[in-house]
């Protein structure tokens, strides 16, 4: 049972997740990204201190994430999440949509879960 409880702690952090990055909400996601955590995009990797700076600058807005499929798996104190989503979002100052399958992993410290990587796989087909 504890599981079901914790997928739906991640799933819910997952949702307020993408509305922050829309939001630009720097306080909840600086909260929320582990010291060490990772960021994947399709022009690079980089930690938790530029994925903040580019969301504060606006080099990346991410303005909606329409989730299509959501998954989420635990393993101990661990969550893998998948999100099939549509992004919108401005990058460089160009208005852009893609699919993406997206994988954060949430690790479980001091009873709170703080994501540890978001990565982006541009799919083929939306």
């Amino acid at each position: 049972m504890q599981n079901a409880k914790s997928e739906q702690e991640v799933l819910h952090l997952s949702k307020d997740k993408w509305r922050w990055m829309s939001e630009r909400k720097l306080d909840s996601l600086d909260a929320l990204f582990h010291e060490k955590s990772v960021f994947v995009h399709m022009g690079g990797s980089w930690g938790k201190e530029q994925e903040i700076d580019i969301i504060k600058s606006g080099g990346i807005h991410y303005k909606k994430a329409d989730i299509h499929e959501v998954s989420v798996n635990i393993i101990d104190t661990t969550a893998i999440l998948l999100n099939r989503i549509t992004l919108l979002a401005v990058v460089g100052g160009n208005e852009v949509t893609n699919p993406f399958m997206v994988t954060e992993v949430y690790v479980q410290q001091n009873d709170s879960w703080l994501l540890a990587s978001l990565s982006f796989t541009r799919l083929l087909t939306s």
